[in-house]
């Protein structure tokens, strides 16, 4: 049993209290103190009694905490964080600062074990998944050190969030509670390279964050020289998953498109896209590629990347390109844990 009050929702911490014969009302002094104020001792929820945390502890409660190891911010104010779990693991996390927006991007694994080729993260032994305490203590450690309010969260760090399910769907459930940091659904997006019983399982919910699908190709052929996973998860299987889900939910897909040199960036590709998707309520992010250790992929040029975004607008089709931010401290999109392929090459040699 995870004894971590950090991975608790609300109503569970209000079931611990009521097998300690605790009022419910102390379940939202514990929640509000890990959630808004960020601490990291059961000793300074001071409106529990003292015997009370004293007891909690005993019987093996406690607060993770992460600890951050390095902390890295791009001229464009990009902030890369470097964490150090309980066990050692080390994951990286993102703070897009953009004004009125404060995006994080949460990891939710320690590495991964799908081994996308444009991601630097596929690259790097699978070790665990992260358990909710640690992918929530990424939101709540990167906003008391930025000092600032985190109003939008992205699932897209380290690691795939529907192989982690459980954890993950926790965290977005702790982390969109009135009782704490008010997420809205409609702000936290999860992104999956495309896992079909995950998206139909995420259909099925009481609770419906963004949802955001990695496709990159128009083809079963080429998104498999792209996403390996694509061989166990077929387009014919993912696509009917997807389809699932916006009849369920009625909310809209974004597909994300990495734009790769030469690869799958043509026009022709665009019309397969057009031609594959036309349908389902999706939309699009087409990303600029990042490069990282162990890839030879190159960019599309700026040109290629906005002829695709402008042929599928022509065709009904909402599409954005996203631009780099974080490159200089290679916390871009795909390029979280480049550093460690680097020393690990090195270390080889």
């Amino acid at each position: 049993m995870d004894k971590d009050l950090k991975s608790k929702t609300l109503t569970e911490l209000q079931s611990i209290i009521a097998d300690y014969g605790g009022k419910e009302y102390l379940a939202k002094y514990i929640f509000s103190f890990l959630h808004i104020q960020n601490i990291n001792s059961i000793d300074l929820i001071t409106p529990l009694p003292k015997e009370f945390r004293a007891k909690l502890v005993d019987d093996g409660y406690f607060i993770s905490q992460l600890k951050i190891l390095e902390k890295l911010t791009d001229p464009d104010g990009t902030v890369k964080y470097l964490f150090e779990t309980a066990d050692g693991q080390k994951i990286e996390s993102v703070l897009l600062d953009e004004t009125d927006r404060k995006t994080i991007c949460l990891s939710t694994q320690v590495g991964c074990r799908l081994g996308c080729k444009f991601c630097a993260t596929g690259y790097l032994k699978f070790e665990r998944n992260l358990t909710t305490g640690e992918i929530v203590d990424q939101a709540g450690t990167i906003s008391a050190d930025s000092n600032c309010k985190i109003n939008n969260l992205v699932y897209m760090g380290m690691g795939e969030p529907l192989d982690n399910y459980d954890s993950t769907l926790k965290a977005v459930r702790i982390l969109s509670d009135q009782a704490g940091r008010q997420i809205g659904l409609r702000r936290q997006t999860i992104s999956t390279v495309g896992l079909p019983d995950g998206i139909r399982k995420l259909a099925d919910e009481d609770i419906y964050p963004r949802l955001a699908v990695s496709l990159h190709a128009p083809n079963d052929n080429l998104r498999k020289q792209i996403v390996p996973a694509a061989s166990k998860y077929p387009l014919p299987a993912l696509l009917s998953a997807m389809k699932y889900y916006t009849q369920k939910t009625e909310r809209r897909i974004t597909i994300e498109y990495c734009m790769i040199d030469n690869i799958n960036d043509s026009l022709d590709y665009a019309e397969k896209l057009i031609k594959l998707l036309r349908g389902l309520h999706v939309s699009f992010n087409l990303i600029e590629y990042n490069p990282h250790p162990g890839s030879d992929f190159q960019a599309s040029p700026k040109e290629r990347i906005k002829a695709f975004k402008d042929f599928l607008m022509q065709s009904g089709f909402e599409a954005i390109i996203r631009y780099r931010r974080g490159r200089s401290i290679k916390a871009a999109c795909g390029q979280l844990g480049a550093d460690r392929i680097k020393n690990e090459t090195r270390e080889k040699e």
